[in-house]
């Protein structure tokens, strides 16, 4: 048994937002070569399959899921919100790839096929609501992992942690009515998409937002996540974690003024994985979602999957 899977799929290249656009294909061909590198030989690889429409349904409205369905293109782009969200001929399967990564993810830890499982995907999920598109996001991957994770292997416990710069609006409110789903997110802020205050619990405490000031360092965000969102997730002892794995808070970041490094992704990825150990035998399923440095995203990705290596084998 491999220690680290990693799911990716060509087609996920295929999302062309248009020029200039920082959710460019690049963004995953520097992530596929990073961990290409000699050090990551022992990484098993899989092909993402195409998710299905009932996983879908799970998270995102019928009326959504077909109105983007019959949205994408034969040629150029459509907008699906006011400006930065967009789909390309090569969208609908991109998204459906990220869809069919995430929940094969989950089914391959729960059946012991890896410890861990590194979904290389894109575009990236954890703006779009269940009935809207926005954030470069069209279907949110991590909450659907979650929520499959309890209809399909009936669990009663799932939890999505989030450290992209920006806070995963979309899966908070998925969440916020549903108690065995947790969410736990550090974010700059103020910052799009403007929620996120600590004030925003859910239903039973199930979701906790940990706002950092622009300019936070190394030092500010380990003593907020472990002051806040380690003891939550501790206390909500998950039987799988679903990892919203986002590099924009990194110092090199052209769209974030946040200030961390590589090492703290090391750290939190090796403090999640601390907690998973305890609590649901080490299973993470861990999801790209932004980071748009593709030298920052390239690194800080490496020490993430590179972590994620050192479990041990059950």
């Amino acid at each position: 048994m491999a220690a680290t899977l990693i799911y990716t799929h060509a087609a996920c290249l295929e999302h062309r937002p248009g020029p200039h656009h920082p959710e460019s294909p690049e963004r995953l061909r520097a992530v596929v070569d990073a961990l290409r590198a000699p050090h990551f030989a022992a990484l098993a690889w899989r092909d993402a399959p195409m998710g299905t429409v009932e996983q879908l349904r799970l998270i995102h409205d019928a009326d959504y899921i077909e109105e983007i369905a019959q949205r994408r293109p034969a040629h150029g782009y459509v907008p699906l919100d006011a400006g930065d969200t967009v789909m390309s001929p090569g969208s609908w399967e991109a998204v459906m790839r990220c869809v069919g990564a995430a929940c094969a993810g989950v089914d391959a830890v729960m059946a012991g096929e890896a410890r861990n499982v590194f979904c290389a995907t894109r575009p990236c999920g954890h703006h779009a609501e269940p009935g809207q598109a926005m954030g470069f996001c069209i279907f949110n991957q991590a909450a659907i992992a979650a929520a499959y994770a309890c209809e399909v292997h009936k669990l009663g416990r799932v939890a999505v942690v989030d450290f992209d710069v920006h806070h995963g609006n979309g899966t908070q409110s998925a969440f916020f009515d549903r108690p065995e789903l947790f969410y736990a997110s550090s974010h700059q802020s103020p910052f799009y998409p403007g929620t996120g205050a600590r004030s925003e619990t859910g239903v039973s405490h199930n979701i906790v937002n940990v706002p950092l000031p622009r300019g936070c360092d190394s030092k500010q965000f380990r003593e907020a996540i472990s002051a806040q969102v380690l003891p939550a997730l501790t206390a909500f002892a998950p039987e799988i974690l679903i990892v919203s794995a986002g590099f924009d808070a990194h110092r090199l970041d052209p769209l974030a003024g946040m200030n961390l490094e590589d090492s703290d992704f090391q750290w939190i990825t090796s403090e999640l994985m601390r907690i998973a150990d305890q609590t649901c035998d080490g299973r993470i399923v861990s999801i790209l979602e932004g980071g748009y440095s593709l030298d920052a995203l390239a690194t800080s990705t490496a020490a993430h999957v590179s972590t994620l290596m050192q479990a041990e084998a059950a």
